[in-house]
Protein backbone atom coordinates (compact mmCIF):
# COMPACT_ATOMS: atom_id res chain seq x y z
CA UNK A 1 0.00 0.00 0.00
CA UNK A 2 3.10 2.31 0.88
CA UNK A 3 4.47 1.94 -3.15
CA UNK A 4 0.78 2.69 -4.08
CA UNK A 5 0.70 5.83 -2.05
CA UNK A 6 3.88 6.98 -3.29
CA UNK A 7 3.21 6.63 -6.69
CA UNK A 8 -0.18 8.38 -6.58
CA UNK A 9 2.29 11.31 -5.06
CA UNK A 10 4.90 11.09 -7.63
CA UNK A 11 1.94 11.40 -10.02
CA UNK A 12 0.93 14.14 -8.33
CA UNK A 13 4.39 16.37 -7.50
CA UNK A 14 5.45 15.37 -11.45
CA UNK A 15 1.97 17.04 -12.94
CA UNK A 16 2.76 19.82 -10.99
CA UNK A 17 6.38 20.29 -11.86
CA UNK A 18 5.65 19.75 -15.56
CA UNK A 19 2.63 22.59 -15.25
CA UNK A 20 5.41 24.77 -13.59
CA UNK A 21 7.85 24.34 -16.59
CA UNK A 22 5.38 24.86 -19.32
CA UNK A 23 4.16 28.67 -17.55
CA UNK A 24 7.94 29.46 -17.12
CA UNK A 25 8.47 28.66 -20.73
CA UNK A 26 5.20 30.16 -21.43
CA UNK A 27 5.87 33.37 -20.42
CA UNK A 28 9.59 33.69 -20.82
CA UNK A 29 8.02 33.51 -24.45
CA UNK A 30 5.29 35.89 -24.21
CA UNK A 31 6.69 38.76 -22.32
CA UNK A 32 9.50 39.30 -25.35
CA UNK A 33 6.41 39.72 -27.72
CA UNK A 34 4.40 43.01 -28.36
CA UNK A 35 3.02 43.82 -24.97
CA UNK A 36 -0.48 44.00 -24.00
CA UNK A 37 -2.41 46.05 -21.52
CA UNK A 38 1.05 47.93 -19.96
CA UNK A 39 3.94 49.45 -21.43
CA UNK A 40 6.38 47.30 -22.74
CA UNK A 41 9.11 48.05 -19.58
CA UNK A 42 5.69 47.07 -17.01
CA UNK A 43 5.38 43.90 -19.30
CA UNK A 44 8.61 42.91 -18.89
CA UNK A 45 8.93 43.11 -15.14
CA UNK A 46 5.36 41.33 -15.08
CA UNK A 47 7.04 38.55 -17.04
CA UNK A 48 9.63 38.20 -14.81
CA UNK A 49 7.75 38.50 -11.55
CA UNK A 50 5.72 35.52 -12.18
CA UNK A 51 8.66 33.55 -13.61
CA UNK A 52 10.84 34.46 -10.72
CA UNK A 53 7.44 33.13 -8.53
CA UNK A 54 7.19 30.31 -10.70
CA UNK A 55 10.77 28.90 -9.88
CA UNK A 56 10.60 29.62 -6.64
CA UNK A 57 7.93 27.06 -6.38
CA UNK A 58 9.43 24.52 -8.32
CA UNK A 59 12.28 24.42 -5.99
CA UNK A 60 9.66 24.52 -2.99
CA UNK A 61 7.86 22.11 -4.37
CA UNK A 62 10.69 19.73 -5.19
CA UNK A 63 11.58 19.97 -1.09
CA UNK A 64 8.20 19.04 -0.19
CA UNK A 65 8.18 16.06 -1.82
CA UNK A 66 11.35 15.09 -0.96
CA UNK A 67 10.30 15.92 2.80
CA UNK A 68 7.30 13.44 2.09
CA UNK A 69 9.42 10.25 1.17
CA UNK A 70 10.87 11.33 4.36
CA UNK A 71 7.90 11.36 6.47
CA UNK A 72 6.39 7.87 5.21
CA UNK A 73 9.56 6.33 4.84
CA UNK A 74 11.26 6.98 7.98
CA UNK A 75 10.11 10.35 9.52
CA UNK A 76 6.89 9.27 11.27
CA UNK A 77 8.70 6.03 12.82
CA UNK A 78 11.42 8.80 14.05
CA UNK A 79 9.33 11.08 15.45
CA UNK A 80 6.81 8.58 16.87
CA UNK A 81 9.33 7.12 18.70
CA UNK A 82 10.42 10.13 20.15
CA UNK A 83 7.13 10.95 22.28
CA UNK A 84 6.39 8.52 25.37
CA UNK A 85 3.09 9.99 26.07
CA UNK A 86 0.95 7.31 27.59
CA UNK A 87 -2.27 9.62 27.18
CA UNK A 88 -3.46 9.25 23.74
CA UNK A 89 -4.74 12.99 23.23
CA UNK A 90 -2.10 14.69 24.55
CA UNK A 91 0.64 12.00 22.75
CA UNK A 92 -1.13 13.65 19.28
CA UNK A 93 -1.06 16.90 20.26
CA UNK A 94 2.54 16.21 20.47
CA UNK A 95 2.84 14.65 17.86
CA UNK A 96 1.04 17.12 15.64
CA UNK A 97 2.94 19.87 17.27
CA UNK A 98 6.58 18.59 16.71
CA UNK A 99 4.91 17.77 12.42
CA UNK A 100 3.61 20.91 12.19
CA UNK A 101 6.94 22.43 13.30
CA UNK A 102 9.46 20.76 11.09
CA UNK A 103 6.76 21.74 8.01
CA UNK A 104 7.22 25.32 9.15
CA UNK A 105 11.07 25.36 9.57
CA UNK A 106 11.02 23.76 6.23
CA UNK A 107 8.81 26.34 4.51
CA UNK A 108 10.02 29.25 6.07
CA UNK A 109 13.17 29.95 3.95
CA UNK A 110 10.52 29.87 0.81
CA UNK A 111 8.26 32.52 2.65
CA UNK A 112 11.38 34.32 3.09
CA UNK A 113 12.52 34.57 0.00
CA UNK A 114 9.44 35.33 -1.88
CA UNK A 115 9.06 38.07 1.07
CA UNK A 116 12.17 40.18 1.63
CA UNK A 117 14.15 39.29 -2.03
CA UNK A 118 11.61 38.81 -4.74
CA UNK A 119 8.63 40.65 -3.29
CA UNK A 120 11.37 43.23 -2.06
CA UNK A 121 12.55 43.38 -5.62
CA UNK A 122 9.86 44.03 -7.57
CA UNK A 123 8.21 46.69 -5.16
CA UNK A 124 5.78 45.08 -3.41
CA UNK A 125 6.85 44.36 -0.18
CA UNK A 126 6.50 46.83 2.77
CA UNK A 127 7.08 44.28 5.59
CA UNK A 128 9.94 44.72 7.47
CA UNK A 129 11.75 42.56 9.79
CA UNK A 130 10.07 43.39 13.14
CA UNK A 131 6.50 43.73 11.80
CA UNK A 132 7.23 40.16 10.67
CA UNK A 133 8.23 38.45 13.46
CA UNK A 134 5.47 40.01 15.16
CA UNK A 135 3.39 38.12 13.12
CA UNK A 136 4.89 34.98 13.19
CA UNK A 137 4.98 35.09 17.05
CA UNK A 138 0.96 36.58 17.06
CA UNK A 139 0.45 33.65 13.97
CA UNK A 140 2.66 31.23 16.47
CA UNK A 141 0.13 32.15 19.83
CA UNK A 142 -2.68 31.29 18.19
CA UNK A 143 -1.70 28.07 16.56
CA UNK A 144 -0.01 26.78 19.53
CA UNK A 145 -3.94 28.07 21.55
CA UNK A 146 -6.25 27.19 19.07
CA UNK A 147 -4.45 24.39 16.83
CA UNK A 148 -4.07 22.57 20.20
CA UNK A 149 -7.57 22.64 20.63
CA UNK A 150 -8.17 21.23 17.62
CA UNK A 151 -5.90 18.43 17.18
CA UNK A 152 -7.16 17.52 20.43
CA UNK A 153 -10.40 17.60 19.58
CA UNK A 154 -9.92 15.72 16.42
CA UNK A 155 -7.94 13.06 17.92
CA UNK A 156 -10.27 12.43 20.68
CA UNK A 157 -13.21 11.90 17.82
CA UNK A 158 -10.32 9.34 16.24
CA UNK A 159 -10.12 7.34 20.14
CA UNK A 160 -13.84 7.41 20.70
CA UNK A 161 -15.46 7.11 17.30
CA UNK A 162 -15.12 3.98 14.75
CA UNK A 163 -16.67 6.46 11.78
CA UNK A 164 -14.54 9.13 13.25
CA UNK A 165 -14.16 10.59 9.60
CA UNK A 166 -17.44 11.29 9.48
CA UNK A 167 -17.39 13.05 12.75
CA UNK A 168 -14.09 14.78 12.04
CA UNK A 169 -14.98 16.24 9.36
CA UNK A 170 -19.05 17.33 10.74
CA UNK A 171 -16.59 19.06 13.38
CA UNK A 172 -13.96 20.65 10.67
CA UNK A 173 -16.74 22.03 8.34
CA UNK A 174 -18.50 23.81 11.39
CA UNK A 175 -14.83 24.99 12.30
CA UNK A 176 -14.53 26.27 8.99
CA UNK A 177 -18.04 28.58 8.82
CA UNK A 178 -17.64 29.73 12.53
CA UNK A 179 -13.98 30.73 11.19
CA UNK A 180 -15.80 32.67 8.40
CA UNK A 181 -17.96 34.42 10.88
CA UNK A 182 -15.44 35.36 13.28
CA UNK A 183 -12.03 36.51 10.77
CA UNK A 184 -13.71 40.06 10.15
CA UNK A 185 -14.26 41.05 13.21
CA UNK A 186 -12.08 38.91 15.55
CA UNK A 187 -9.00 37.57 13.62
CA UNK A 188 -8.19 39.90 10.90
CA UNK A 189 -7.76 43.00 13.32
CA UNK A 190 -4.99 40.97 14.91
CA UNK A 191 -2.86 41.63 12.16
CA UNK A 192 -4.27 44.95 10.75
CA UNK A 193 -5.51 48.03 11.25
CA UNK A 194 -9.41 49.09 10.35
CA UNK A 195 -10.59 51.97 10.48
CA UNK A 196 -14.15 53.00 9.56
CA UNK A 197 -14.56 54.58 5.86
CA UNK A 198 -14.12 58.56 6.45
CA UNK A 199 -18.19 59.91 5.97
CA UNK A 200 -18.44 61.87 2.63
CA UNK A 201 -19.93 60.84 -0.84
CA UNK A 202 -17.90 57.63 -1.58
CA UNK A 203 -19.04 56.14 1.66
CA UNK A 204 -22.53 57.24 0.82
CA UNK A 205 -22.22 55.89 -2.63
CA UNK A 206 -21.31 52.14 -1.46
CA UNK A 207 -23.58 52.44 1.26
CA UNK A 208 -26.62 53.23 -1.86
CA UNK A 209 -25.09 50.21 -3.64
CA UNK A 210 -25.14 48.06 -1.07
CA UNK A 211 -28.75 48.90 0.01
CA UNK A 212 -29.66 48.14 -3.42
CA UNK A 213 -28.79 44.64 -3.18
CA UNK A 214 -29.90 44.17 0.13
CA UNK A 215 -26.24 43.70 1.84
CA UNK A 216 -26.54 44.27 5.57
CA UNK A 217 -22.95 44.65 6.91
CA UNK A 218 -21.41 45.46 9.92
CA UNK A 219 -19.91 48.91 8.09
CA UNK A 220 -17.21 49.77 5.35
CA UNK A 221 -13.27 49.41 6.68
CA UNK A 222 -10.03 51.02 5.46
CA UNK A 223 -7.43 48.12 5.66
CA UNK A 224 -3.86 49.73 6.53
CA UNK A 225 -2.29 46.82 3.66
CA UNK A 226 0.09 49.41 2.45
CA UNK A 227 2.68 48.37 5.99
CA UNK A 228 2.59 45.17 4.41
CA UNK A 229 2.67 45.19 0.75
CA UNK A 230 1.91 47.20 -2.23
CA UNK A 231 -0.93 45.39 -4.15
CA UNK A 232 -4.31 46.61 -4.30
CA UNK A 233 -7.28 44.54 -3.25
CA UNK A 234 -10.62 45.10 -1.55
CA UNK A 235 -13.10 42.17 0.03
CA UNK A 236 -15.99 41.48 1.71
CA UNK A 237 -15.55 39.29 4.63
CA UNK A 238 -17.76 37.34 6.89
CA UNK A 239 -21.15 35.57 7.15
CA UNK A 240 -24.30 37.05 9.21
CA UNK A 241 -24.19 40.18 11.09
CA UNK A 242 -20.21 40.20 10.90
CA UNK A 243 -20.13 40.98 7.04
CA UNK A 244 -18.09 44.05 6.45
CA UNK A 245 -16.61 45.65 3.29
CA UNK A 246 -13.02 46.50 3.58
CA UNK A 247 -11.36 48.69 1.14
CA UNK A 248 -7.40 48.25 1.08
CA UNK A 249 -5.80 51.92 1.66
CA UNK A 250 -3.86 50.71 -1.83
CA UNK A 251 -6.52 50.43 -3.35
CA UNK A 252 -7.83 53.82 -2.30
CA UNK A 253 -4.69 55.59 -3.50
CA UNK A 254 -5.03 54.44 -7.14
CA UNK A 255 -8.95 53.95 -7.88
CA UNK A 256 -10.94 56.69 -8.53
CA UNK A 257 -14.37 57.32 -7.20
CA UNK A 258 -15.96 56.10 -10.11
CA UNK A 259 -13.42 52.61 -10.47
CA UNK A 260 -13.69 51.89 -7.04
CA UNK A 261 -17.60 51.41 -7.16
CA UNK A 262 -17.17 49.05 -10.02
CA UNK A 263 -14.87 47.04 -8.07
CA UNK A 264 -17.41 47.05 -5.17
CA UNK A 265 -20.13 46.59 -7.91
CA UNK A 266 -18.22 43.04 -8.59
CA UNK A 267 -18.04 42.25 -5.19
CA UNK A 268 -21.74 42.86 -4.74
CA UNK A 269 -22.43 40.44 -7.83
CA UNK A 270 -20.93 37.78 -5.65
CA UNK A 271 -23.39 38.51 -2.82
CA UNK A 272 -26.18 38.73 -5.03
CA UNK A 273 -25.26 35.85 -7.16
CA UNK A 274 -24.62 33.90 -3.69
CA UNK A 275 -21.20 32.91 -4.63
CA UNK A 276 -20.15 32.72 -1.07
CA UNK A 277 -22.71 29.71 0.15
CA UNK A 278 -21.38 28.00 -3.52
CA UNK A 279 -18.56 28.38 -2.52
CA UNK A 280 -18.69 26.41 1.18
CA UNK A 281 -20.69 23.98 -0.41
CA UNK A 282 -18.10 23.54 -2.83
CA UNK A 283 -15.43 22.82 0.24
CA UNK A 284 -17.88 20.72 2.25
CA UNK A 285 -17.87 18.63 -0.62
CA UNK A 286 -13.97 18.29 -0.86
CA UNK A 287 -13.61 17.87 2.74
CA UNK A 288 -15.79 15.46 3.34
CA UNK A 289 -14.41 13.37 0.26
CA UNK A 290 -10.91 14.00 1.81
CA UNK A 291 -12.29 12.85 4.76
CA UNK A 292 -14.05 9.96 3.63
CA UNK A 293 -10.42 8.51 1.35
CA UNK A 294 -7.90 9.77 3.42
CA UNK A 295 -10.11 8.52 6.94
CA UNK A 296 -10.35 4.74 5.84
CA UNK A 297 -6.49 4.37 5.13
CA UNK A 298 -5.74 0.47 5.94
CA UNK A 299 -3.51 -0.55 8.61
CA UNK A 300 -1.46 -1.92 6.25
CA UNK A 301 0.09 1.29 5.28
CA UNK A 302 0.94 2.39 8.71
CA UNK A 303 2.28 -1.17 9.33
CA UNK A 304 4.76 -0.66 6.26
CA UNK A 305 5.78 2.81 7.73
CA UNK A 306 6.76 1.32 10.92
CA UNK A 307 4.17 3.20 12.81
CA UNK A 308 0.94 2.40 15.20
CA UNK A 309 -1.72 4.20 13.52
CA UNK A 310 -2.15 6.48 16.55
CA UNK A 311 -4.34 9.32 16.42
CA UNK A 312 -1.33 11.81 15.52
CA UNK A 313 -0.05 9.57 13.02
CA UNK A 314 -3.58 9.88 11.46
CA UNK A 315 -3.52 13.13 11.19
CA UNK A 316 -0.72 13.78 10.33
CA UNK A 317 -0.99 11.32 7.03
CA UNK A 318 -4.31 13.10 6.22
CA UNK A 319 -2.26 16.54 5.88
CA UNK A 320 0.21 15.14 3.64
CA UNK A 321 -1.96 13.53 1.43
CA UNK A 322 -5.01 16.24 1.45
CA UNK A 323 -3.09 18.51 -1.41
CA UNK A 324 -3.01 15.52 -3.46
CA UNK A 325 -6.76 14.99 -3.40
CA UNK A 326 -7.26 18.56 -3.26
CA UNK A 327 -5.18 18.56 -7.17
CA UNK A 328 -7.91 16.69 -8.43
CA UNK A 329 -11.37 19.07 -7.55
CA UNK A 330 -9.16 22.28 -7.93
CA UNK A 331 -10.47 21.86 -11.93
CA UNK A 332 -13.60 21.86 -11.05
CA UNK A 333 -13.55 24.35 -8.79
CA UNK A 334 -11.55 26.56 -10.74
CA UNK A 335 -13.92 26.36 -13.51
CA UNK A 336 -16.59 27.21 -11.32
CA UNK A 337 -14.98 30.45 -9.58
CA UNK A 338 -14.21 31.24 -13.03
CA UNK A 339 -17.87 31.23 -14.07
CA UNK A 340 -18.77 33.06 -10.98
CA UNK A 341 -16.31 35.75 -11.94
CA UNK A 342 -17.83 36.73 -15.34
CA UNK A 343 -21.17 37.55 -13.75
CA UNK A 344 -19.87 39.12 -10.95
CA UNK A 345 -18.15 41.17 -13.82
CA UNK A 346 -21.41 41.40 -15.90
CA UNK A 347 -22.98 43.00 -12.38
CA UNK A 348 -20.65 44.99 -11.38
CA UNK A 349 -20.37 47.13 -14.99
CA UNK A 350 -24.40 47.22 -14.36
CA UNK A 351 -23.78 48.80 -11.35
CA UNK A 352 -20.72 51.09 -11.86
CA UNK A 353 -20.26 51.03 -15.35
CA UNK A 354 -18.36 48.97 -18.02
CA UNK A 355 -15.92 51.72 -18.82
CA UNK A 356 -14.79 51.96 -15.02
CA UNK A 357 -14.59 48.73 -14.56
CA UNK A 358 -12.47 47.85 -17.98
CA UNK A 359 -10.41 51.23 -16.23
CA UNK A 360 -9.98 49.43 -12.49
CA UNK A 361 -9.33 45.86 -13.75
CA UNK A 362 -6.26 47.62 -16.05
CA UNK A 363 -5.20 49.30 -13.20
CA UNK A 364 -5.38 46.55 -10.89
CA UNK A 365 -3.17 44.35 -13.18
CA UNK A 366 -0.66 47.15 -13.74
CA UNK A 367 0.07 48.02 -9.97
CA UNK A 368 -0.03 43.98 -9.42
CA UNK A 369 2.62 43.63 -11.84
CA UNK A 370 -0.06 40.65 -12.87
CA UNK A 371 1.47 38.92 -16.69
CA UNK A 372 -2.10 39.10 -18.44
CA UNK A 373 -1.29 35.38 -20.11
CA UNK A 374 -0.84 32.18 -19.14
CA UNK A 375 -0.13 28.40 -20.15
CA UNK A 376 -3.67 27.18 -21.36
CA UNK A 377 -2.78 23.80 -18.26
CA UNK A 378 -2.07 26.68 -15.76
CA UNK A 379 -5.45 28.46 -16.09
CA UNK A 380 -7.25 24.98 -15.95
CA UNK A 381 -5.58 23.83 -13.08
CA UNK A 382 -5.30 27.02 -10.81
CA UNK A 383 -7.09 30.14 -12.19
CA UNK A 384 -10.20 31.04 -10.25
CA UNK A 385 -10.14 34.19 -12.20
CA UNK A 386 -10.58 34.03 -15.83
CA UNK A 387 -7.45 35.57 -17.27
CA UNK A 388 -7.63 39.55 -17.71
CA UNK A 389 -7.96 39.69 -21.54
CA UNK A 390 -10.80 36.97 -21.28
CA UNK A 391 -12.34 39.05 -18.62
CA UNK A 392 -12.15 42.39 -20.93
CA UNK A 393 -13.25 41.08 -23.83
CA UNK A 394 -16.24 40.26 -21.95
CA UNK A 395 -16.86 43.39 -21.25
CA UNK A 396 -16.57 44.50 -24.56
CA UNK A 397 -13.03 46.24 -24.30
CA UNK A 398 -10.60 44.75 -27.39
CA UNK A 399 -7.25 44.33 -25.57
CA UNK A 400 -5.13 44.19 -28.89
CA UNK A 401 -6.05 47.48 -29.39
CA UNK A 402 -4.51 48.89 -26.49
CA UNK A 403 -2.42 51.77 -26.68
CA UNK A 404 0.61 51.38 -24.77
CA UNK A 405 2.82 53.78 -22.82
CA UNK A 406 6.73 53.74 -23.26
CA UNK A 407 7.99 54.93 -19.95
CA UNK A 408 10.81 52.84 -18.19
CA UNK A 409 10.86 51.73 -15.16
CA UNK A 410 13.13 49.03 -15.12
CA UNK A 411 15.47 50.55 -12.90
CA UNK A 412 13.36 50.84 -10.13
CA UNK A 413 13.04 48.78 -7.48
CA UNK A 414 15.72 46.70 -7.73
CA UNK A 415 13.54 44.81 -10.63
CA UNK A 416 16.86 44.85 -12.89
CA UNK A 417 18.55 42.28 -11.71
CA UNK A 418 15.82 39.91 -11.94
CA UNK A 419 15.29 41.10 -15.71
CA UNK A 420 18.97 40.19 -16.50
CA UNK A 421 18.85 36.89 -15.24
CA UNK A 422 15.83 36.21 -16.98
CA UNK A 423 17.13 37.47 -20.49
CA UNK A 424 19.44 33.88 -19.95
CA UNK A 425 16.54 31.94 -20.06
Amino acid sequence: MLEIIVFIYTLYFFLRTYTSIMQIGYINDEKRKTPVLMSASKYLVAGNYAVAKEKLGLIESFVDYLFFLWWVIAGFALLQGMITIENQIIEAIVFLFGFTAIGYIIGLPFELYQTFKIDEAFGFNKTTPKIYIIDALKSMLMFFLFGGLIFGALAWIIVSYESWWLWGFGMLFTLALLVNVLYPTVIAPIFNTFNPIEEGELKDAITSMMQSVGLKSDGIFVMDASKRDSRLNAYFGGLGKTKRVVLFDTLLAKLNKNELLAVLGHELGHFKHGDIWKNIILMGILLFVSFFLLGNLPNDLFSSMNVIPEAGVQIAMMTLLLPVVSFMFTPVMSFVSRHNEYAADEFGSDMGGKDNLVSALMKLVTENKAFPKSHPLVIFFYYTHPPIIERLKELGFDASNTIVGEEDELKKDGIFAFIDEEKKV
